[in-house]
């Protein structure tokens, strides 16, 4: 299980543990907050094809899909 603070995901780097459509590596470009500072809204971005996804950003926790940095 990873280690996800939300408050530094935003620019975090993270690899996908299964590539989908030569998507590997990904940046997290957008992180909204409410008044009581829980993530809304998160988005990724794949690096190869500059494409934007909005996730649950308690998926990143997963280890077994996702690893922290850019392996």
């Amino acid at each position: 299980m990873n280690k996800v603070n939300p408050k530094a995901l935003i620019h975090s780097k993270w690899t996908k543990v299964e590539v989908t459509n030569k998507e590997k590596h990904f940046i997290i470009t957008e992180v909204k907050f409410d008044e009581d500072q829980k993530v809304v809204d998160c988005v990724i971005e794949a690096v190869m094809t500059k494409k934007d996804y909005a996730i649950d950003w308690r998926e990143l926790k997963l280890s077994d899909t996702w690893q922290i940095g850019w392996q």
